[in-house]
């Protein structure tokens, strides 16, 4: 039986130039953020705890809290709403297709009866009030010519609903049912984010125009700004207020979040500046806020979240962060038991077991990533161009990268453990034997090349064929020798992997079998591994050799024992949403996944 012990989130999805949002439910100090086609919840108090609601379709947008916290309404990209409870397995209640084109925001009415979602779409319909339990509309939203960015409810009666967008407009509407009241046009650019504070007095707009406006919430009368003295030098995306509506936090395209105190009068003056990274980069614009309880979270382009504490800003925030996109590859340095993980965009994250996010490697020579393998001491990479990288690794820091061009795509790379130096390359049609960054020797074999592996002391290559068949090879200096051909699998090799005493090999393809061997007699040793209803992606040796363990598109993990027919094995369903992607034991008990889902999860494996 295997268990879920602990989940490394994703990062919100991010797009340039847009901000996102986040929202929460101060009562069980959560938050909520999308990525891809799933809704993410995470406890502020228990980072490890997280949850995730992958019913979508389409990517999600948009999820927020009903006022009793007892249901989620989340939008996506296609103009769906679907509202769910956050127990009981999240079961839906209710599914509305409420605009044309994509949702950017939405908001509950105060009683929990109405939501009003804004986006973009075909004719007039941008903005759609309705009832959360029967979907009929309630009101009419004219008065917009372009995409409406965010939109909000006033807490307290006489209800409004404001939406703003980028025909650079702030629109009320009074109700229900809501009919256009009046429009406010004091902006020159798009205004990014609007919101109503908790009393329901005032609304607040912020804009690409860099300012922020306050207006009265009854009457849509201009009450004052932010001052220019401190104020931001660049977009602003996103504005939360506190709880006690005195004070605001923005952020900005200027890298920085700022709290401003919001007078009687309307008038808003800067208290602090938060910093949440120096280093100047494009990641560091700040595109997401949140001010729940005492904390106040911002987020950046990059995907780093930070949580101050309102109650002593002069404090450090607590950082954290996650992968964006399919996490391809996942390695465990086996000294410090330590995770890396690699995705396709180049980002690589070192996670602690326990602890979690424990920091990004820092390179700035590998643009994409398709195959990473690491030692303590170094991480080699390929990515879509010809280029091996190995890059020598100290204490988490990266040092200076050198790369080898090895003549066309690296389909798959094997390092020899025992002697690092040495590595396989896999290109369409040959392999590349490669000693540090020089070539030893390229080799064309005369058949399509998909997967490869070397033994840990550098004496055999095994080398997997579009055609299904391993070639098993003997190496010595830059000769490969052909010792046998194996022949078992009906699809193309997808991965080959050593166990750690080196007595076996694993090998598993794309008509969903995988087969261990024998490594002496090149007999079967464990074979009617067919329980996956797609290609298999990855694989993975428990340290003491006695378990393996693979991953496949069809989102599921299973885990075979040595020794034991191939139907005693544990199955994991739904590891990954999208499918499986890496694996790696971090012990004998603990296995670790990650997906196209962007998360990386490790599973505790128990006896029955």
């Amino acid at each position: 039986m295997a268990q879920l012990s602990e989940t490394y989130a994703c990062a919100p999805s991010m797009e340039r130039g847009r901000g996102i949002l986040i929202s929460g439910d101060p009562k069980s100090n959560s938050i909520l953020y999308c990525n891809g086609r799933s809704v993410l919840i995470r406890y502020l108090d228990r980072p490890l705890h997280v949850q995730v609601y992958g019913e979508h379709g389409y990517p999600v947008t948009v999820a927020r809290y009903s006022p009793n916290g007892e249901w989620i309404a989340s939008a996506d990209v296609s103009g769906t709403v679907r509202i769910w409870g956050t127990h009981n397995e999240f079961v839906l209640k209710k599914e509305f297709k409420v605009l044309s084109g994509r949702i950017d925001d939405l908001q509950w009415s105060p009683d929990g009866m109405r939501i009003v979602a804004c986006g973009d779409g075909k004719g007039k319909s941008l903005v759609r009030a309705f009832m959360w339990d029967s979907g009929s509309t309630v009101g009419d939203f004219d008065g917009h010519s372009r995409r409406v960015l965010s939109c909000d409810f006033k807490s307290t009666r006489p209800f409004r609903i404001v939406t703003c967008g980028e025909d650079f407009l702030v629109n009320l509407y009074e109700g229900p049912p809501f009919k256009f009241k009046l429009s406010i046009r004091d902006h020159s650019n798009f205004v990014n984010c609007v919101r109503f504070s908790p009393d329901g007095n005032k609304f607040i707009t912020v804009s690409s125009d860099k300012k922020g406006l306050i207006y009265d919430a009854k009457t849509g009368d201009k009450m004052g700004e932010f001052s220019s003295e401190d104020g931001h030098t660049g977009s602003i995306y996103a504005v939360s207020w506190n709880p006690d509506s005195k004070q605001v936090l923005t952020v900005s395209a200027d890298k920085s979040a700022k709290v401003w105190e919001i007078s009687e009068d309307g008038s808003g003056k800067v208290v602090k500046t938060l910093v949440c990274s120096e280093t100047g980069a494009v990641e560091d614009m700040l595109v997401g806020c949140l001010w729940q309880n005492d904390h106040l979270i911002t987020v950046s382009l990059g995907g780093i979240i930070s949580i101050f504490s309102a109650s002593d800003l002069d404090q450090a925030p607590f950082s954290f962060s996650g992968h964006m996109k399919n996490v391809t590859t996942l390695t465990v340095l086996k000294n410090n038991q330590k995770m890396l993980s690699s995705s396709y965009d180049g980002i690589i994250i070192r996670w602690i077991q326990g602890v979690g996010y424990s920091s990004k490697i820092k390179h700035k020579d590998i643009p994409q990533i398709k195959c990473l393998v690491a030692v303590e001491e170094e991480i080699v990479t390929s990515g879509f161009d010809n280029k091996v990288w190995r890059v020598p690794l100290s204490d988490g820091e990266c040092g200076d990268a050198e790369h080898v061009d090895v003549g066309s795509q690296p389909m798959d790379v094997s390092l020899a453990i025992s002697s690092p130096g040495l590595a396989l390359v896999s290109t369409d049609s040959g392999v590349v034997l490669l000693n540090g960054a020089k070539v030893v020797s390229n080799i064309s074999l005369g058949f399509p090349v998909t997967a490869c592996a070397i033994a840990p002391d550098g004496s055999e290559a095994i080398v997997g064929g579009q055609d299904g068949k391993l070639h098993v090879y003997s190496v010595s200096g830059d000769t490969l020798k052909e010792e046998a051909v194996l022949e078992k699998h009906r699809g193309a090799i997808t991965v080959i992997e050593y166990s750690p005493d080196v007595s076996m090999f694993a090998s598993a393809d794309g008509f969903h079998e995988s087969v261990v061997w024998d490594r002496a007699s090149k007999e079967v040793k464990l074979n009617n591994m067919l329980f996956h209803t797609a290609r298999l992606n990855c694989l993975a040796w428990s340290p003491n050799s006695t378990l393996v363990a693979t991953g496949s598109l069809d989102t599921c993990v299973i885990i075979y024992e040595i020794g034991k027919p191939a139907s005693s094995r544990i199955t994991i369903k739904h590891a990954h949403l999208g499918g499986v992607y890496g694996l790696a034991f971090i012990d004998d008990l603990n296995v670790v996944s990650s997906g196209e889902d962007a998360c990386v999860r490790v599973w505790r494996l128990t006896q029955e």
